[in-house]
C-alpha cells in the first residue's frame, strides 16, 4: 500500500496548498507525538529545527501546538542542518527530531523530515502506521490536561552540532592557512558553516549566508554550482563548498574551478577509506550513480550496490549489508563512521582532512571518467502518467534502443510534480534521441 503523506524524504509540496498548511502541521505534530509517546522511552521529547523559509514561522507553532497537545515537551533550535537536528536527536535522548525544509526546493515549499531516537530517518512501516494517526480522530490523540506537553526554546543548537562535527576528527586538525569559498545557500547552515571552519583556522570567504525568508536555494548553493565556480575564481581559494537548503548536500569545488559531483566525492573518499583500511563492506549508491562510478569501483575491487533515490534508501541498504559510505550523485553523502544521515559539512570536513597535508583538490578528485549522463525533468500534472499503456511502450521503445549502449531510467518524483528521465551512454546522438521520445510521450 502506497503512502499517503509521506514522499521519498518526509512530507513536502507548496505551503498553504495540499498537506502544508497550519491545520495539518498541527495533525502531523499530533500524530508522531501521539506514536512516539507510546513507544514508552522516558524523556517524552521531540526536538525541532528548521532552515530560512518564511513560512517556518507559521508551520512550526503548529506542529509545536500537535505535538505539546500529545503530551510530548518540545525543544525548538531554530536554524540547523538536517544531521545537526539527527546528532542532537540522538545526544539528547529524545524521542524524536523533526526537521522543518523542503531541502533544494524554493523558498515557497516547505515540508518536514522525521528522525528516530537513533537519529534515523522513519521506516516506511513508522511512517504508514503515523499516516493512520494523521486521519484519525483528533481526539483520539490529545493529551489530558494535567500531561500537555511544555515548550522550551535552545538557542545553542549550532553550537553544540559544530562541537560534535569537531569531535570526529583529531584535536590538532588545522584549516589554517587554506582558503575556503562556501555558499550556504542562504539556508539552514547559513551559522554553522562559516563558523565550523574559522574555528579550524581557515580564511573563509562566503556568500549565501543573508537569508530573508525568500532567497533560500535562489541562484545559489547547491543546486546552481556556477555561483561557488564564479567566486572559487574571484578569490583564488583552494576549495569551494556548496550546501543546499538544509545543508545535507553537497558540492565542491577545486582550485581550478572544476565542479565535483558527489559521485566524485564518493569515489575520492572509498578510494581513501580503502587505502586507509576504514572503509566496511563497501558502497551504497542509487539508481541515478554514474556507471563509471559502477566501473571505477569493479576495477578497484569495492563492492558496490545501488538502492532507490533518496538517502533515507541508501542508509538502510548501508544497515543491511553492514556499509559505511554511500551516496547520490546531486550530494547526499553519508559517513557511516560518523552520521546517520547525509552532512554536507561532515563531508566537507573529511575532504579538508584529506588535504591538511599540502594536497590540492584537483589532485584529489577526478579519480574516474563519468559516462555521459543527461538528466531531463518534466512537469505533469498527474504523475501515475507513467503507468499509461503509452508511456510504457515509449519508455521499452528507448530502452531496446539503448541495449549494450548504456541504460535509460524513468521514474517519479518523490517530492515534486516531476517526471525524471536519466539516460547514460557514450553514444550522445542516441541517448539525445531516446530521452527525447520519452519526453514527448509525457508532454
Amino acid at each position: 500500500m502506497s503512502k499517503k503523506y509521506f514522499g521519498t524524504d518526509g512530507i513536502r509540496g507548496k505551503v498553504n496548498a495540499g498537506n502544508i498548511n497550519g491545520e495539518m502541521f498541527f495533525k502531523f505534530g499530533l500524530a508522531a507525538g501521539a506514536y512516539f509517546k507510546n513507544q514508552k522511552r522516558s524523556k517524552q521529547t521531540a526536538i525541532i529545527a528548521k532552515d530560512t523559509r518564511l513560512s517556518g514561522y507559521t508551520l512550526e507553532p503548529a506542529l509545536v501546538s500537535g505535538l505539546a497537545s500529545a503530551g510530548m515537551h518540545v525543544y525548538t533550535l531554530g536554524p540547523l542542518p538536517t544531521n545537526g537536528l539527527a546528532m542532537l536527536t540522538k545526544k539528547m535522548k529524545a524521542n524524536m527530531g523533526i526537521m522543518i525544509t523542503a531541502s533544494h526546493n524554493p523558498y515557497h515549499d516547505n515540508g518536514l523530515k522525521l528522525f528516530g531516537p537513533d537519529g534515523l530517518k522513519l521506516s516506511d512501516k513508522i511512517e504508514k502506521k503515523i499516516e493512520k494517526l494523521i486521519d484519525s480522530k483528533i481526539k483520539k490523540n490529545l493529551s489530558q490536561n494535567e500531561t500537555l506537553g511544555r515548550v522550551k526554546r535552545l538557542e545553542n543548537a549550532n553550537e553544540e552540532y559544530i562541537k560534535i562535527l569537531k569531535k570526529n576528527f583529531p584535536k590538532n586538525f588545522s584549516l589554517k592557512g587554506i582558503r575556503i569559498a562556501i555558499d550556504c545557500a542562504n539556508g539552514a547552515g547559513y551559522k554553522s558553516g562559516p563558523k565550523l571552519l574559522r574555528s579550524l583556522g581557515a580564511k573563509v570567504y562566503e556568500i549565501g549566508t543573508s537569508p530573508n525568508g525568500f532567497n533560500i536555494n535562489n541562484k545559489c548553493g547547491s543546486t546552481f554550482p556556477n555561483n561557488i565556480k564564479n567566486f572559487v575564481k574571484k578569490y583564488k581559494v583552494d576549495l569551494g563548498i556548496s550546501l543546499d537548503g538544509d545543508a545535507d548536500r553537497i558540492i565542491v569545488c577545486d582550485e581550478t574551478g572544476k565542479i565535483i559531483d558527489g559521485d566524485q566525492i564518493i569515489a575520492t573518499l572509498a578510494k581513501r577509506w580503502k587505502r586507509k583500511k576504514i572503509l566496511k563492506g563497501g558502497v551504497v549508491g542509487t539508481l541515478m550513480s554514474n556507471y563509471g562510478l559502477q566501473n571505477f569501483f569493479t576495477n578497484n575491487k569495492i563492492s558496490f550496490i545501488r538502492a532507490n533515490v533518496g538517502d533515507r534508501y541508501v542508509k538502510e541498504k548501508m544497515q543491511k549489508f553492514r556499509f559505511n559510505l554511500g551516496g547520490e550523485q546531486s550530494g547526499h553523502i553519508i559517513l557511516g563512521k560518523f552520521a546517520t544521515t547525509g552532512d554536507g559539512l561532515l563531508v566537507a570536513l573529511e575532504i579538508l582532512f584529506s588535504m591538511r597535508k599540502g594536497k590540492k583538490a584537483s589532485e584529489l578528485f577526478n579519480v574516474f571518467k563519468p559516462t555521459p549522463q543527461v538528466l531531463e525533468n518534466v512537469t505533469v500534472k498527474d504523475k501515475s502518467i507513467l503507468k499509461s499503456l503509452k508511456c510504457k511502450k515509449a519508455i521499452s521503445k528507448a530502452s531496446k534502443l539503448m541495449k549494450n549502449q548504456g541504460r535509460m531510467l524513468v521514474r517519479k518524483s518523490g517530492t515534486e510534480p516531476k517526471i525524471r528521465i536519466m539516460g547514460e551512454s557514450d553514444n550522445k546522438k542516441l541517448l539525445k534521441r531516446c530521452i527525447i521520445l520519452i519526453k514527448k510521450t509525457l508532454k
